[in-house]
C-alpha cells in the first residue's frame, strides 16, 4: 500500500524544490497537529489535521497516528561508494600509527586495492553486497542514495559495477531510490602509472561512450598526482558533451582550485572541499553549485572538517553525505553525520536538517521529486521517536528514526 495518512504529526520541513542557499538553510516549516496526505506515492496534502480534507475510498488508506512525533522529509545521502569488492582494515590500522591517505596509495594501498578485489566480483555479488547496506542506510532514515562507479577502472569492471546500481534501481522491492554516478576518473589505475593523460584519453574515448544513459552524472577525484585541473576540466567537459551532469571530488587533500573548477563548470555539487579557498567558495555560491560536505571522512581520516560556516555564510548551498566507502569512511552513520555537523562544523540543527534532505536530493538534481514534505513531491517521509527534532544531534550518535516511508510505503519500522 503506497497512500496512507499521517495524522497528529509534528511536521517540520524546508520548502522549494531546488536548493536553499545561505540564511534559507535555517528556515523550516513546522505545522503542529499537522497531516499529511499521501496517494499513489506522491502527497497530495500537507497542513493542519483541522484543515484536512476528506478522501475517496478511506479504506485503500493506511493511517498512521504519530501522536505527535516529529516528522521530517526522508534523509538523501548523496555521496557513497556503496558498490566495492573486498574491506581494507588494514589500511584503518596503518593510518591509526600515522600514514597518510596519500602515502597509503603510494604504497599500494588505497583505491587500487579495493580495484583489485572489484575486478574479481560478479554484478550480482556487488549487487548483493550493497544492498546490505542499503538496508542499514533505511532504517537510520534514508529515502534516496546516490551510488558511485569507481573501483574499475577498466570499461569492463566500471559498466559492470553500472549494472549492479541499476539492479538495485530498478528492483520494485527495492526501498528506496539509487541514483548512478560513473566515477571511471576515481584514480589512475596500475596499467597507466605514469600516463594519466593517457587514461584521460581512453575514458573520453571508450568509458564515457558505454557508461552513457547507465549513470546520470560523472564524477572525477581532482586532486594533485591524481586528476589535476586541466585534465580535470579536458574529462569533464567531454562529459557534459556526452550528456552527463558534473560532480568533482575537490580539494580534499591540497587546496587545488577544484572548487573554482566545479563553479566554471556549473557542476551540480562539488563534493569533500576540506581545503578549499575563499574564491572557490564565493565561485560556487554564485555559480549555484551544491557544496557537499563529507564530515565522517575528515573524522576517520582526523582532518579538519570543511568549512561550512563558511559556505552558509557565504550564501552557498551546504548538502551532507556519509561518503561511505572501504577506505578512507567505512562509515554510513547519518546519526553521526548529523553530530559532526552540529558540534564541530558549527551548523544549526535546521542546517543540518536541511543540508541532508532537500540541499542532498538538490546535489542529486532531484529538488523537485523529493527532500521535503509538499504537495506534488514523493512521500519520503520519516517519524522520529521523538517529538522534537533537536533531539537528532542531542542524541549523539543513536538514531532517532522510528519509521520511514519511501513513496509512499513504510519500509521501516524501529523499536
Amino acid at each position: 500500500m503506497n497512500s496512507l495518512i499521517i495524522k497528529n504529526a509534528t511536521i517540520s520541513t524546508p520548502l522549494g524544490r531546488s536548493a536553499r542557499k545561505g540564511g534559507q538553510m535555517a528556515h523550516l516549516h513546522t505545522i503542529e497537529n499537522g497531516a499529511v496526505i499521501v496517494k499513489d506515492g506522491i502527497i497530495t496534502y500537507v497542513g493542519p489535521m483541522s484543515d484536512m480534507p476528506a478522501v475517496e475510498n478511506p479504506e485503500n488508506y493506511q493511517v498512521i497516528d504519530a501522536a505527535g512525533r516529529a516528522v521530517l522529509p526522508g534523509f538523501v545521502d548523496s555521496h557513497t561508494h556503496l558498490i566495492f569488492g573486498g574491506y581494507r582494515p588494514d589500511e584503518f590500522e596503518w593510518r591509526l600509527k600515522g600514514d597518510s591517505y596519500m602515502s597509503i596509495m603510494e604504497r599500494g594501498g588505497g583505491i587500487q586495492s579495493t580495484v583489485n578485489a572489484t575486478r574479481g566480483e560478479s554484478v550480482e555479488a556487488l549487487a548483493a553486497k550493497a544492498q546490505w547496506f542499503i538496508d542499514r542506510m533505511v532504517r537510520m532514515g534514508v529515502t534516496t542514495v546516490e551510488a558511485k562507479s569507481g573501483y574499475g577502472l577498466d570499461t569492463e569492471t566500471e559498466l559492470r559495477m553500472l549494472e549492479a546500481i541499476d539492479r538495485l534501481a530498478q528492483d520494485p522491492e527495492q526501498k528506496l531510490k539509487v541514483v548512478a554516478t560513473f566515477l571511471g576518473a576515481h584514480a589512475v589505475p596500475k596499467e597507466y602509472a605514469g600516463r594519466t593523460a593517457e587514461y584521460v584519453d581512453m575514458m573520453i574515448a571508450e568509458m564515457l561512450p558505454a557508461a552513457k544513459g547507465k549513470a546520470r552524472f560523472c564524477d572525477i577525484f581532482t586532486e594533485k598526482n591524481v586528476f589535476e585541473i586541466e585534465d580535470s576540466r579536458r574529462f569533464l567537459k567531454a562529459a557534459r558533451e556526452a550528456g552527463f551532469k558534473l560532480k568533482l571530488h575537490a580539494d580534499e587533500i591540497v587546496q587545488l582550485g577544484g572548487a573554482e573548477l566545479a563553479a566554471e563548470l556549473c557542476a551540480v555539487s562539488a563534493d569533500h572541499l576540506l581545503h578549499v579557498s575563499d574564491r572557490g567558495i564565493a565561485d560556487m555560491a554564485k555559480a549555484g553549485t551544491v557544496a557537499t560536505l563529507l564530515p565522517l571522512t575528515a573524522f576517520t581520516l582526523r582532518e579538519p572538517y570543511a568549512p561550512a560556516r563558511k559556505f552558509i555564510d557565504g550564501g552557498a548551498a551546504v548538502a551532507l553525505a556519509t561518503d561511505l566507502n572501504p577506505g578512507s569512511c567505512f562509515s554510513g552513520s547519518i546519526p553521526l553525520t548529523i553530530a559532526l555537523a552540529c558540534i564541530y562544523m558549527h551548523m544549526s540543527i535546521e542546517e543540518t536538517i536541511t543540508a541532508l534532505t532537500l540541499n542532498g536530493a538538490a546535489a542529486v538534481d532531484m529538488a523537485d521529486r523529493t527532500g521535503s514534505i509538499e504537495t506534488g513531491k514523493d512521500a519520503d517521509i520519516i517519524i522520529l521517536n521523538y517529538n522534537n527534532y533537536r533531539m537528532l544531534p542531542y542524541y549523539v550518535g543513536m538514531n532517532c528514526v522510528r519509521t520511514v516511508i519511501s513513496r509512499g510505503r513504510v519500509v521501516a519500522e524501529n523499536d
